[in-house]
């Protein structure tokens, strides 16, 4: 028979993606015990080999990582993103967002994997974090004076706070009836790595055409010194799965149609991946004893590479705002607590997706009157560096009220 009854923890993180990994971490180095249940087996999520998923590490988000004891073990891995080129279809008119050397990189590249394992090895030997995986929640309450989750196996869990972080399809968001504001673009994101000839010269490309953009993110050269990068190419639902199904080689013709010689010749060096695009938001983050982070409050285009940048923020804003109600001896599923969390969350989360929105309709727009108006802003956008510095900014995670374990 299981162990029904393990201790009593602060948290109870449902959701062991990057988001729930990193909020255990960050919680318990200001402290906090933790649950985290996960469905994935560690071992299939950390397997060797690239499948093409990456992530871009803002500036803030890296602060995190650094102030959480991480940022040391990932660097070797990482590729710095030193410019971002933004083009409507390659045709004259980019913009070109280069900080100044003093500002730093705009962020860097991290195979999904690595930041797995990276999270994982700083986890594992933690005794703040219990670790339950693969398992999945058969049932869960919320009540008056804690929360539990009882396992598959009948093991209960119980906690002060109960977290969702299961991502866009939450059970705990379901059961709690937080209502989704949602839309689908009907576009498929695309993903799949790439080895060309040309060195990216840790420049990420957003190419925009009138389908979605097509995205080339600089990654870490390979071990025997390959050239290699990422791309998510976003295309319309009803054309996806003959794209999915073309050969390698029909497949490389219509990417280097789309970035032409930039990269020199190109290769696969992974299975293609595909998701649906979709843009969705709790009206509320907050429950009974239950908090929302990442994909579970909000999920977005990845155009600017932003989701999971959000859900770090996240992250910080909540182990924030419970260290606070710890110092003042409040329960940490006070409604009060949880309200500061929801106030602090709301208001960037919806700008951020905003922004991101507009830019998927601004770029979608069919014609060639479109996209001359494009290029004529871009171009205004281009000799303007207040307004390029604010982009970056941005970009940066730099800009705003920002938690202070994403500070530097």
């Amino acid at each position: 028979m299981p162990d029904t009854t393990p201790e009593k923890r602060d948290l109870l993180i449902i959701g062991g993606g990057l988001v729930g990994m990193t909020l255990a971490l960050a919680a318990a180095r200001k402290g906090f015990s933790s649950h985290v249940v996960d469905r994935a087996d560690p071992a299939d999520l950390t397997a060797e080999g690239f499948d093409g998923r990456a992530s871009a590490i803002s500036t803030a988000s890296w602060n995190l990582f650094t102030n959480i004891g991480i940022a040391e073990a990932l660097e070797p891995y990482g590729s710095p993103i030193d410019s971002i080129a933004v083009s409507d279809q390659m045709k004259p008119g980019r913009i070109d967002f280069t900080p100044a050397p003093e500002d730093g990189t705009l962020g860097r590249m991290f195979a999904n994997r690595q930041l797995r394992l990276a999270l994982f090895e700083a986890a594992k030997d933690e005794p703040l974090i219990a670790w339950h995986a693969p398992a999945d929640v058969a049932s869960r309450e919320r009540g008056e004076f804690g929360v539990s989750a009882t396992l598959g196996d009948g093991t209960v869990l119980k906690a002060d706070l109960m977290i969702g972080a299961e991502g866009r399809f939450s059970p705990s968001r379901e059961e709690e009836g937080l209502k989704m504001a949602k839309w689908d673009y009907g576009h498929r994101a695309i993903i799949v790595g790439l080895t060309h000839s040309k060195p990216h010269d840790n420049v990420a490309w957003e190419i925009f055409y009138p389908d979605g953009p097509f995205a080339l993110l600089p990654m870490r050269d390979g071990e025997d010194g390959t050239h290699r990068s990422s791309l998510v190419w976003t295309v319309d639902e009803k054309d996806a799965a003959g794209v999915l199904k073309l050969s390698d080689r029909a497949f490389l013709a219509e990417v280097v149609k789309r970035m032409g010689d930039i990269l020199g010749e190109v290769t696969l060096n992974s299975q293609r991946s595909s998701y649906p695009l979709s843009l969705q938001h709790t009206a509320r983050m907050t429950g009974e004893r239950l908090v929302l982070v990442g994909d579970s409050a909000h999920g977005m285009h990845p155009i600017a590479g932003q989701g999971l940048n959000l859900g770090l923020r996240d992250v910080g804003a909540l182990v924030e705002v419970l260290e606070e109600a710890q110092r003042l001896g409040m329960d940490l599923g006070d409604a009060q607590v949880l309200k500061k969390y929801e106030n602090w969350r709301a208001l960037d989360s919806i700008m951020v997706m905003g922004a991101t929105d507009g830019l998927t309709r601004l770029f979608g727009l069919k014609g060639n009157l479109a996209s001359a108006v494009r290029r004529f802003g871009m171009a205004g956008v281009q000799r303007m560096p207040t307004l390029k510095h604010w982009f970056m900014d941005e970009a940066r995670g730099v800009s705003g009220d920002a938690p202070q374990l994403l500070r530097g």
